[in-house]
């Protein structure tokens, strides 16, 4: 259900005066949990919440035959799910175009990172190779999914370790100890929302509401240089370059303070 112009209006009003109804500033994360391996099915799962929101992420590794324009690769495939337990927003059947978008942020920000080493996920050279499924389920939407999905994908990832491969099948249920590889060049995304002539981060439902226009930038970093792996803009209304450079400047900071906010609440599983 879409908010009140009313709402919209003192929305607005508290940015005009460099606030926001929760008291954050424009650029700050709400509260983060992650609750790792939380699915006993899944090869590395977690739990995700941001705020209100709250994000399921796992994966399945399962072994077949690679792609035909790299012989030589593993494979990822990422999907979300968007239930209507998760928001009246959200109905049941085909997947909706948000829910497509969603997936194809959150994949391309970790294909293109380098993030995850395909090429070690060769079984057969040109013949077989594991294959990723990552599986994106909302269980709340207060604003934002896009970023809490990257975040939950990422831990995800992160945990997930190889079943048992024999005769070239896969014994699910029978895990090993060996980890999926993966580099350093964790990919999270930043997804800036503008509302009138300001723009923030991580939105409530009703900031989300009230926007007019979002980008959402996928970065990474290795030990000498920070990059952006993808971009996508969503809504109607244009951004300037003036605007486009600002929030790529913002982009850089938030990754570092969501990275160290992503670590942090790591280190303590």
């Amino acid at each position: 259900m879409e908010i009140s112009e009313l709402t919209k209006r003192r929305i607005l009003d508290y940015l005009e005066k460099g606030k926001r109804f929760d008291k954050r500033s424009p650029f700050e994360y709400r509260d983060l949990s992650i609750e790792l391996n939380y699915s006993k099915n899944a090869e590395g799962s977690a739990r995700v919440k941001v705020g209100g929101t709250e994000v399921v992420a796992g994966v399945k590794l399962s072994v077949g035959k690679p792609y035909t324009d790299s012989p030589n690769s593993g494979v990822l495939v990422t999907t979300t799910e968007l239930s209507p337990m998760a928001s009246e927003k959200f109905e049941p059947g085909p997947p909706a175009i948000f829910s497509v978008e969603l997936a194809r942020i959150v994949d391309r920000g970790i294909r293109e990172s380098g993030f995850i080493e395909f090429e070690k996920l060769a079984v057969k050279e040109g013949e077989l190779v594991w294959m990723i499924n990552l599986d994106i389920y909302p269980i709340n939407d207060a604003g934002n999914l896009i970023d809490v999905s990257a975040i939950a994908a990422v831990a995800a990832l992160s945990q997930a370790v190889f079943p048992k491969l024999e005769e070239d099948k896969v014994l699910f249920g029978e895990l090993t100890s060996k980890k999926l590889p993966l580099t350093d060049k964790m990919p999270l995304s930043s997804t800036f929302y503008k509302i009138g002539r300001h723009f923030i981060l991580d939105p409530t439902t009703e900031e989300e509401e009230a926007s007019e226009a979002r980008l959402t930038l996928a970065i990474s970093t290795d030990k000498k240089e920070d990059f952006i792996n993808a971009l996508q803009k969503g809504g109607e209304k244009p951004f300037t370059i003036e605007e486009t450079g600002n929030i790529i400047d913002n982009a850089f900071k938030s990754y570092k303070k969501l990275k160290e906010l992503f670590n942090k609440e790591m280190k303590k599983k």
